[in-house]
């Protein structure tokens, strides 16, 4: 495992098949639209993964307007001493290790928590924030394929209208979240055993459009911190209720058969004489 994360070159010299399968860091300022938002998110192995210093030089590296943290201990809330900002942390119940929130300004309003359907060993939390223009939420989500999916069922139920889901979500295939849509980088993001790679740090959006993503090199974490550029969908038309379609197919039929009677022959008058003889 590396030890510190190089901000020169975003990760070690000694593993070129992983860099070439990333993008380039960082993702230039100039090149970002200014309606967009961009989140970084990454999963920091606790007390012997990404420490103060590698998260300071990733923000350094990336200048996000969010960073979301998962396995965060108390000592990374040193970051705000480090680098200023704003810093929010929720630990998971019984553990030393939760999510974190980290932001170069104010929060428009502070982080609130959410308690999520718990695993027989380890009692799940969320982080949630509303922005204002959407609400983001912070997840390190149970590796049970059942149980993830059912905490991803809560935290979508409190969220606004606009909104995006970000973390390690520990899901193996589709997270199948109606309304949402998977906008994240597709790459793996982490090496079971260092043999298996899988993409478990994901980003789904519903009423956003993700203008760019991709997953950075890896650091002192067993996990790829992955970033994303977000920017509101456009308002789509609002469909027509069924009943105002069911006037408008009467008021047509109606002119139809006004048009039909007009076009047909008048009864015979009983004046008028008869043809036959």
């Amino acid at each position: 495992m590396e030890s510190q994360f190089d901000p020169a070159t975003g990760g070690p010299s000694a593993d070129p098949a992983s860099r070439a399968a990333v993008s380039p860091l960082p993702i230039r300022q100039a090149d970002r639209e200014q309606s967009t938002f961009k989140i970084v998110s990454w999963n920091l192995l606790r007390r012997v993964g990404a420490a103060v210093d590698d998260v300071a030089a990733l923000v350094e590296q990336e200048k996000p307007d969010l960073l979301l943290m998962q396995e965060a201990t108390r000592a990374i809330g040193f970051l705000k001493e480090r680098i200023g900002g704003h810093y929010a942390w929720a630990p998971l119940p019984g553990r030393i290790h939760g999510l974190a929130m980290w932001s170069p300004t104010p929060f428009p309003a502070h982080p609130r928590t959410v308690r999520l359907p718990s695993g027989a060993l380890v009692h799940r939390v969320c982080q949630v924030l509303d922005l204002g223009t959407f609400g983001v939420a912070n997840v390190h989500l149970s590796h049970g394929q059942m149980l993830n999916r059912r905490q991803l069922r809560r935290i979508v139920a409190g969220l606004p209208p606009r909104a995006a889901i970000l973390g390690d979500y520990n899901i193996v295939g589709p997270a199948l979240v109606p309304g949402f849509r998977d906008v994240g980088p597709r790459r793996p993001t982490h090496a079971m055993v260092e043999v298996l790679p899988l993409r478990l740090d994901r980003c789904l959006a519903r009423g956003l459009i993700c203008h760019e993503s991709a997953v950075l090199p890896r650091g002192a974490s067993d996990h790829r911190p992955i970033v994303v550029h977000l920017g509101p969908a456009p308002d789509e038309p609002k469909p027509r209720r069924l009943r105002d379609m069911a006037a408008a197919v009467a008021r047509l039929r109606r002119a139809d058969g006004w048009a039909g009677g007009a076009r047909r022959d008048p009864p015979p008058s009983a004046d008028a004489p008869s043809s036959r003889a």
